[in-house]
C-alpha cells in the first residue's frame, strides 16, 4: 500500500540488486518516493523496477559499480536528471569477506575497502551538494561488525568502524546545515553476503554458528531505514543497532 510520507521526494539506494537494498527500495517506494536502484546486476534491477513501478512508483535504474569513481559521479547526475532531484542516499552495497589476517587473499581486502568505504565515500561525496541544497537524508548500511571485533572478520569489520567514524565526521560538518545522517548497524541478517566468503573454513564456521539464530530479515533493516527517514525534519534518527534477540 503506497503512503505519503515521502511524496515528491527522491531516494538513491545501492546495491539494490538483493538483500537489504531490495528490500528499502521497495520500502521508500511504498512511502512515495521516486526510487533510483542501483548495482551491477542490471537484470534484478529491471525484475524490481517493473515491480515497482507496477506498484505506482516512479523508477529510475544504474547500473552501478561503486568502486568506479566517474560511474558514482554519472549515477548522481542521472539521478537527478531523470527525477528531479536527490533528497534520500542509502549507502548500501557491501562485501562481507570473512577470513584470518595470517596467509589472507589480499584481493579480498582490496574489494572491501574499495566497496564498504571508499565506494561509500565517494557516494556520499557525490551526492552532498544536493543533499544540502534540499535538507536531505543519508543513511550509512555499517554493521555490527563497526562496534563488536571478533576473529576472522578484521578487514571487514576495520571498513566498518571507518564508516562509523566518517559518518560520525560528516554529522559534525553537516547536521547545522539540515542534512541528517543515519548510521544503520545491523546483527546477523539473513542475506547474500555471506555467500561471497572465499575463505573456506570460515565460511563454514560462519554459516556453523548462525545456523543456530534466528537471523534477521532483510525487511526488518528496511523497516529501520524507514523509520529514520521519516522521521519529523528536526528529529534526527543517527543511529540504529539491530541484532537478532538469539544473537549474544
Amino acid at each position: 500500500m503506497m503512503s505519503s510520507a515521502l511524496q515528491g521526494k527522491v531516494a538513491l539506494v545501492t546495491g539494490a540488486s538483493s538483500g537489504i537494498g531490495e528490500a528499502t527500495a521497495r520500502a521508500l517506494a511504498a512511502e512515495g518516493a521516486a526510487v533510483a536502484i542501483a548495482a551491477r546486476r542490471v537484470d534484478r534491477l529491471r525484475a524490481l523496477a517493473d515491480e515497482l513501478t507496477a506498484a505506482g512508483a516512479k523508477v529510475h535504474v544504474l547500473a552501478l559499480d561503486v568502486t568506479d569513481q566517474a560511474a558514482v559521479a554519472e549515477a548522481v547526475r542521472s539521478t537527478v536528471a531523470a527525477l528531479g532531484g536527490l533528497d534520500v542516499l542509502v549507502n548500501n552495497a557491501g562485501l562481507m569477506l570473512l577470513g584470518p589476517i595470517e596467509d589472507a587473499d589480499t584481493t579480498d581486502w582490496t574489494r572491501m575497502v574499495d566497496t564498504n568505504l571508499l565506494g561509500l565515500m565517494y557516494m556520499t561525496r557525490e551526492a552532498l551538494p544536493h543533499l544540502l541544497r534540499g535538507k536531505g537524508t543519508v543513511v550509512q548500511m555499517s554493521s555490527m561488525a563497526g562496534r563488536v571485533v571478533t576473529r576472522f572478520a578484521g578487514v571487514y569489520q576495520a571498513t566498518k568502524f571507518a564508516v562509523n567514524a566518517f559518518s560520525e565526521t560528516l554529522r559534525q560538518e553537516v547536521t547545522e546545515r539540515g542534512v541528517r545522517v543515519v548510521v544503520i548497524e545491523p546483527g546477523t541478517t539473513d542475506t547474500e553476503l555471506r555467500g561471497h566468503i572465499t575463505h573456506a573454513p570460515t565460511k563454514a564456521a560462519y554459516e556453523e554458528r548462525i545456523s543456530r539464530l534466528r537471523k534477521l530479515e532483510s525487511t526488518d533493516i528496511a523497516e529501520a531505514v524507514r523509520y529514520a527517514v521519516t522521521a519529523p525534519p528536526h528529529v534526527t534518527v543517527n543511529e540504529i543497532f539491530i541484532r537478532p534477540t538469539d544473537q549474544a
